[in-house]
C-alpha cells in the first residue's frame, strides 16, 4: 500500500531548499506546464520509501551518508553515528516524492555544464543524491545542478536535474535539501532545562569548590554560599550559570573516547524534580568540549539516552558557565 504524507513525515528530515536556475537553453519560449500538470520524477518513490535504509549526497570533494537505525532514526556516519536533523531529512524525502519535472532542457552532454549538470566529481558543482535500499539498490537517484530559491509567493522553488547515466536534463520544481555538509545534518540541541529549575550549583575549577544556592521565593536568584568568605559576585556571571542548561547547543560532537583536550573543570547542577546534571568540561586551545550526564528519575534515564557516549564541543562561554569559579564570578571594579 503507497505511503501516505503522515508516513513520510515519519521517515525523518526539514528544510534546505533546492531550487532553479535562471532560464538557459529553454525551447521555443513554450510557458511551461502548471505544477500539477507536470510528471512526478519518481512517481513510485512514496510506496518504497519504507525499504530506505541510507541516503548518500556527494557535491564537489565532500561527501555525506545518512543511515537509518532500526528505529528508525536517521544515523550520521561521519559524526560517529549520531542523530541527524530529522525535520531535515524528512524534507529531502517528502521533496523527492513531490519533485515534478517542469520542462525538458537540453539532452547534449556538452551543454549540461552550462545548467550544473556535468559529472559530480570533486571539480564540479553538481550534487549527486541517491536513496538506497538495505541491499544498495537504488530507489532515487539524482543529479542536481543550478538552483534558485524563488521568494515571490505562490510561485515554486525549482533546480535543474537529470537523472545519472542520462544526458537528457529538466527543469523541475520542488524543494529538496542536498547540502553534502554534515554539519547542516547535526541535531544540534543537547539540552533545555529552564534556569528556573536550578536550585544548586557545585563547581570544581583548579581544583577549587565553588557553591551557589537559589534565593527562596519566586525571584530567588543564585547566589555564593561557598567559599563563605567569597568576594561580591557580577551578577550577569552569576545568571550564565543559572542559564547554562537553557538552550543549551552543540557546535560539533564526536564518541566520547575521542573527546579532545585536559580537563578543564565541572559542575554539578542540582534541579527540581529529583534531577542532577553533571558536565565535565575539557579544553582543547581555544575549544571548549564537554560531557554530560545525569541522575534521577525517568527524565534522567531519557536525558542520559541521549548524551551518553558522546563529547560536545560549545562556545567558549559555557566554560566559565559550566565550572565557575570565584575568579569567574568575581563581581568587577568599574
Amino acid at each position: 500500500m503507497p505511503l501516505n504524507r503522515r508516513h513520510l513525515l515519519a521517515l525523518g528530515g526539514t528544510a534546505i531548499v533546492v531550487a532553479g536556475a535562471a532560464v538557459l537553453l529553454t525551447p521555443g519560449g513554450e510557458a511551461p506546464p502548471e505544477p500539477s500538470a507536470s510528471p512526478l520524477a519518481f512517481p513510485a518513490l512514496p510506496g518504497r520509501l519504507e525499504a530506505a535504509q541510507r541516503i548518500e549526497i556527494r557535491q564537489g570533494p565532500a561527501s555525506l551518508t545518512l543511515q537509518r537505525s532500526p528505529n528508525n532514526i536517521w544515523l550520521l556516519p561521519e559524526k560517529g553515528g549520531y542523530p541527524a536533523r530529522g525535520d531535515r531529512v524528512r524534507e529531502l524525502l517528502v521533496g523527492l516524492t513531490e519533485l515534478r519535472l517542469a520542462e525538458r532542457r537540453t539532452a547534449d552532454p556538452e551543454s549540461l555544464a552550462r545548467l550544473g549538470l556535468d559529472d559530480p566529481g570533486p571539480n564540479s558543482t553538481a550534487v549527486l543524491v541517491r536513496v538506497l535500499d538495505g541491499a544498495g539498490a537504488p530507489l532515487a537517484a539524482l543529479v542536481v545542478g543550478r538552483r534558485r530559491t524563488r521568494t515571490q509567493g505562490g510561485v515554486p522553488e525549482s533546480a535543474y536535474v537529470r537523472r545519472p547515466g542520462e544526458s537528457q536534463s529538466y527543469l523541475a520544481e520542488g524543494r529538496i535539501p542536498v547540502d553534502a555538509d554534515a554539519q547542516l545534518w547535526i541535531e544540534r540541541e543537547i539540552a533545555n532545562l529552564p534556569e528556573e529549575r536550578v536550585r544548586r550549583v557545585i563547581a570544581v575549577r583548579d581544583g577549587r569548590t565553588v557553591e551557589l544556592l537559589r534565593e527562596e521565593g519566586p525571584d530567588g536568584r543564585l547566589r555564593i554560599v561557598l567559599p563563605g568568605d567569597a568576594p561580591p559576585a557580577d551578577e550577569v556571571s552569576l545568571d550564565e550559570v543559572g542559564r547554562a542548561l537553557e538552550g543549551l547547543t552543540l557546535l560539533d560532537v564526536r564518541p566520547e573516547a575521542q573527546a579532545p583536550g585536559q580537563p578543564a573543570g565541572e559542575g554539578r547542577f542540582i534541579l527540581t524534580d529529583n534531577l542532577i546534571v553533571t558536565a565535565r568540561m575539557r579544553q582543547d586551545g581555544g575549544n571548549v568540549w564537554m560531557t554530560i550526564s545525569a541522575t534521577g528519575d525517568e527524565e534522567a534515564a531519557r536525558l542520559n539516552a541521549r548524551w551518553r557516549g558522546w563529547a560536545y564541543q560549545v562556545g567558549t562561554w559555557k566554560l566559565p558557565a559550566f565550572a565557575p569559579s570565584l575568579e569567574t564570578l568575581r563581581k568587577r571594579e568599574g
